[in-house]
């Protein structure tokens, strides 16, 4: 996420990019019902027809569960990740847009990104109860997009740029900074209306910055946002010095929290000329979105 975090879950605009940490299924059918799930967290068996929702991988078995009338057979499914589950690079909404992919590629289905997309919004909305889909959107897209939610809109941007990203050290659950800043939202309504208002017009003009390759405007909104986040009460101090130091970086146009906040990631437009002092993620936008070898 780049721009209108928790502005986008009340029908607003944001800005989110994909990046070239990828998430792979590989699947083998089989000859009988059954679904066996390999992953670096746990192993599972089910049958194809009641495919009972394990905690653990209740992404992937819901969606096999909502398309199960399309598949004739079983198959083995094994999962690999670039990136670990730890760190909010969306990797909830990644594993379901592979396993729609992976799903419709063997029923011979249309595999428009659009189709997978919505798709898999209806899976991960099933299992979240909620959910705004962006990371999603940037998961079966790729690149930079303008993205609302409520109603659904979809603009892909052409152009990316370096990144910057420091991990904090530790994320706090995206639903739990959700119903914290919520309760707040409730008792300030009007604030927060001219704060999410102010992201809504923010995201506006950073699409229009990357149409024109205005990078350094981009880095400016970056900045001005990282100031709203810490206003719905979402940054703390070591967010706020992590964006100090990449802000003060010659090679940073501009910083703010990815994210929904109270942890995760900060990330810097360009590339960081001198030490940080704090862990980084090896990440850079990509253009590529969901694919089928």
């Amino acid at each position: 996420m780049l721009l209108g975090e928790h502005a986008v879950l009340h029908g607003n605009r944001c800005i989110v990019c994909a990046v070239n940490q990828r998430l792979h299924i590989i699947v083998h059918p089989r000859h009988d019902a059954k679904i066996n799930i390999e992953s670096e967290l746990g192993h599972y068996q089910a049958d194809l027809q009641n495919p009972l929702v394990d905690t653990t991988f209740r992404f992937v078995l819901t969606a096999i569960d909502q398309h199960k009338e399309l598949l004739s057979q079983g198959f083995d499914l094994k999962i690999e990740s670039d990136f670990s589950a730890t760190v909010g690079l969306g990797s909830s909404a990644a594993v379901t847009a592979a396993m729609t992919a992976a799903i419709f590629y063997m029923a011979d289905q249309n595999l428009e990104a659009i189709k997978i997309y919505d798709h898999s919004l209806t899976t991960v909305r099933t299992v979240q109860g909620s959910g705004s889909g962006a990371d999603l959107a940037a998961s079966v897209f790729g690149g930079i997009l303008l993205y609302r939610a409520f109603p659904n809109e979809i603009i892909p941007l052409k152009n990316i740029h370096p990144i910057t990203v420091v991990y904090s050290g530790s994320k706090t659950p995206t639903t739990d900074v959700i119903q914290m800043v919520e309760k707040l939202r409730n008792r300030f309504p009007q604030q927060f209306s001219f704060i999410y208002s102010a992201m809504d017009v923010s995201a506006e003009q950073a699409a229009q910055a990357v149409k024109e390759t205005d990078w350094p405007t981009f880095g400016q909104l970056l900045n001005l946002n990282q100031g709203l986040m810490d206003a719905i009460g979402v940054s703390t101090k070591k967010l706020s010095d992590i964006a100090y130091v990449l802000r003060h970086d010659s090679g940073i146009l501009g910083a703010k929290i990815s994210g929904s906040g109270l942890g995760d990631c900060v990330i810097g437009l360009g590339k960081h000329e001198n030490p940080i002092g704090y862990p980084l993620l090896p990440l850079e936008m990509s253009k590529q979105g969901v694919t089928i070898d």
